[in-house]
């Protein structure tokens, strides 16, 4: 990756982390007036109880109950089969090769550093980080987190 793309690329972080802390309010601080700043390397990560191996750490809201942003950091490959969300996701990509598609994971389309998926509620699709790098991005959800099999949703 050129210098000047990586520079883009933390540039977009900082400013979505301070759009997050300023619109929504971050779990770390206890003012909207106030603005949040963390280092990547201060963020408190959590296991993702929906998905082995991937982990999360909270910005602003509460993934549990409605609307959040998070950091997400999936482990090369990954492989999530056909499923959906109840709530509109938004993903920027800031490392490693993430994929999204509507069929299976060789039809998906492969998202790097800087590229951004929106996903509206209820899209069945699969998803997963590319073997070779880790994956990690900055995610906003505009209601509670969920993982819901395509299989669960053919019965609904």
């Amino acid at each position: 990756m050129n210098r000047s793309f990586a520079v883009l690329v933390m540039s977009l972080c900082a400013v979505l982390l301070a759009e997050a802390a300023a619109n929504q309010g971050a779990t770390t601080q206890d003012s909207d007036d106030v603005p949040l700043m963390v280092a990547f390397a201060d963020l408190k990560w959590t296991k993702l109880p929906e998905r082995e191996g991937m982990m999360f750490a909270v910005l602003s809201g509460d993934p549990t109950k409605g609307e959040y942003t998070q950091m997400r950091k999936v482990p090369a490959g990954t492989d999530n089969p056909l499923h959906s969300h109840s709530s509109r996701l938004k993903n920027v990509i800031i490392s490693g090769v993430w994929y999204t598609g509507a069929a299976d994971s060789a039809s998906a389309k492969d998202f790097g550093p800087g590229s951004i998926v929106v996903m509206p509620a209820n899209w069945v699709h699969v998803s997963g980080c590319r073997a070779g790098s880790d994956c990690v991005f900055y995610q906003e959800g505009k209601g509670k987190f969920d993982f819901k099999a395509a299989e669960a949703n053919r019965r609904q």
